[in-house]
């Protein structure tokens, strides 16, 4: 076995989002204030800075006044303030819209910015660069280092170059180890080390049990007279019963785009539900179909969500390092935003560390971080939307009705907290006791299909390496999951992945198309079994995302 060559640095952080960036960019601003010599570097699994990256998205920039002042005059690209807020109950033929004085304050938003966040977080990238942070995009972090003591002192990049029989091929590079003082975890949502270091530290314990969402989104090129800049749309209700939590975003940018997405609950109960079909479906709904006919579609992807909330939030430290934005979860779900919260999780975890390394401390556990976030304005905005999604696992009505009450009546100064220990993949029912759905063909005009779909998500994997969507008993998927469940990961999944076949002898299997795989982590969390563990394949593969 090759011998892994290292690299020490002061502060690793694992994944170039908002979270990851604004803790290298606080810390290096930190640094020149103090005149102190800090070294940090930022891995990136993406083949460049914001190719992962998709959300909405709405941002608040109250955290990003905080981290750049200046990011105006220094080129942020959000050029689009909000000019109007909707919210439309949907039935199968109707819409009623909610009046703005009816509107909690959690809907509401004034001053600001609907943006393609792959270009804010592009921006980031550039801004942590010019204060001398080591951007690695391309470099997917596979492996956490562990010290004697049992403390984190680092990470390990995946080897390059490796076969899907396990040989070398003539590209076969091995990983590299990155040693640190301490470690940021900031992978997104469902992050593969995170979920190890959950478990390994028990850092869940006494909270609720996490709960995710799937968001599925397409970027579209309107006719210019259904532009309108600013204009920001939130539905609720149709195509979704009353039983599952989501709902569907429509956001109107400059240059005649779109982003329209749904967000669907991965506590939902019935097997036979297809979050991707349930997308296309939405869009020929009457009060959405005329904003898209005669635009073109012109960039689609998927990615799973933390939306547990304050009461499913881990702990956030552990000995040598720190997780930040959802790798955590500090996603508001009441307020469809994530990104400034992620910001200043970051910001907050680098006046930690910052202050820990100037001490010479190294590997310890930073509870200044924890500290100071139950101390800031982030921990204020996520208490008063505790029990959002709590509410909503009581069906629809329910979590409508009590959100109203606390977020509009109560002003978010609730004196009750909801538990939930169910995790999502449990809520899922056995086929039989469900109704099947059926879904209508795609007309490739207004709704499409996940093959045409995962194309124009520029998707690349290498067909010869080890697949990276692993099970922990092959048998399962044929003997539990198409027995029981009627193979759900068959329509869970937003990339076509996983198909059920026949083998030469009439036999069913479960084949992993695994070269489709836009890095969505549904199947990670929505498995009913739990059988399957997402693993980052080679670092700068899956999709390449035009700025969603």
């Amino acid at each position: 076995m090759a011998e892994r060559e290292s690299m020490e640095y002061d502060v690793v952080v694992v994944g170039a989002g908002p979270a990851g960036l604004a803790t290298a960019i606080r810390l290096k601003q930190l640094a020149a204030d103090k005149q102190q010599d800090l070294s940090v570097c930022v891995l990136e699994k993406g083949a460049e800075v914001g190719a992962h990256i998709l959300s909405g998205a709405v941002v608040d920039p109250q955290a990003l006044n905080e981290l750049i002042p200046d990011w105006k005059e220094k080129g942020a690209p959000l050029d689009t303030p909000v000019t109007e807020d909707q919210f439309l109950f949907l039935s199968d033929t109707g819409a009623r819209s909610t009046p703005s004085w009816l509107l909690p304050p959690t809907f509401k938003n004034d001053g600001n910015y609907v943006v393609r966040l792959g270009f804010l977080v592009r921006w980031l990238g550039e801004q942590a660069e010019a204060l001398d942070v080591d951007v690695f995009p391309g470099f997917a972090a596979a492996e956490i280092l562990y010290n004697e003591q049992g403390a984190v002192y680092g990470v390990a990049t995946g080897d390059m170059g490796v076969a899907r029989d396990g040989s070398h091929t003539a590209h076969y590079q091995p990983g590299m180890e990155l040693h640190a003082k301490y470690t940021v975890f900031a992978e997104g949502s469902r992050g593969q080390l995170g979920r190890q270091l959950i478990e390994r530290y028990g850092l869940d314990q006494g909270r609720n049990a996490q709960s995710y969402a799937i968001g599925v989104k397409e970027l579209w090129e309107v006719d210019p007279a259904q532009s309108h800049p600013g204009r920001v749309v939130h539905t609720s209700g149709w195509p979704l019963d009353t039983d599952t939590y989501g709902g569907s975003f429509l956001y109107h940018l400059q240059d005649n785009l779109v982003a329209i997405g749904l967000v669907v609950g991965l506590d939902y109960a019935n097997p036979w539900l297809s979050p991707f079909d349930e997308f296309q479906r939405f869009k020929t709904h009457p009060a959405i179909r005329p904003i898209l006919e005669g635009g073109k579609r012109i960039a689609y992807g998927a990615r799973s969500l933390t939306a547990g909330g304050l009461l499913a939030l881990p702990k956030m430290v552990f000995p040598g390092g720190v997780m930040v934005g959802c790798e955590a979860g500090t996603l508001n779900a009441a307020r469809i935003k994530g990104s400034h919260s992620a910001i200043k999780s970051g910001s907050l975890a680098a006046d930690a560390i910052f202050e820990a390394v100037v001490a010479e401390r190294a590997h310890d556990e930073l509870t200044a971080y924890p500290q100071a976030f139950e101390q800031s304005w982030l921990h204020d905005e996520l208490n008063k939307s505790r029990n959002f999604k709590q509410w909503f696992k009581k069906g629809r009505t329910v979590g409508t009705l009590m959100t109203g009450i606390e977020q509009w009546l109560l002003r978010g100064k609730v004196p009750w907290s909801l538990r939930n220990t169910q995790p999502d993949h449990a809520s899922l029912k056995p086929a039989a006791e469900c109704a099947p759905i059926e879904y209508p063909k795609p007309d490739g005009k207004i709704t499409f299909d996940r093959l045409s779909s995962v194309f124009i998500s520029n998707t690349n994997h290498e067909e010869d390496e080890p697949v990276h969507l692993t099970l922990k008993d092959p048998s399962i998927p044929v003997d539990v999951n198409l027995a029981q469940y009627a193979g759900p990961e068959a329509r869970y999944c937003p990339a076509g992945v996983y198909e059920f076949v026949k083998d030469d002898d009439g036999n069913d299997k479960l084949q992993i198309n695994a070269q489709n795989c836009v890095h969505c982590k549904t199947c990670d969390i929505k498995d009913p079994t739990q059988n399957i563990v997402w693993v980052a394949p080679q670092g700068g593969e899956g999709p390449v995302y035009p700025g969603l």
